[in-house]
């Protein structure tokens, strides 16, 4: 599975696509196979630093979470 994350503040050249495991989803949760997914304003702000007072990063820290996808598996319960 990939994911963007990034190690550090700053501008979209900390960005990196990068290789993870794939979750298993819990009780009450779904795992979605993402189709697209876009880096909104807030998280723009968040990945830049200027929002650390409010929401400080704890790296690596990860970015997209508008998306669009297909419900991959639901987990038990």
């Amino acid at each position: 599975m990939k994911a963007v994350r990034f190690d550090e503040y700053g501008d979209i050249d900390v960005l990196k696509v990068v290789d993870v495991p794939t979750p298993v989803p819990g009780p009450g949760q779904v795992l979605v196979q993402v189709k697209a997914a876009g880096i909104n304003p807030g998280e723009a702000k968040i990945r830049s630093g200027l929002l650390h007072s409010l929401w400080p990063a704890t790296f690596p820290s990860g970015q997209g979470s508008d998306l669009a996808g297909v419900v991959a598996a639901t987990g038990a319960g």
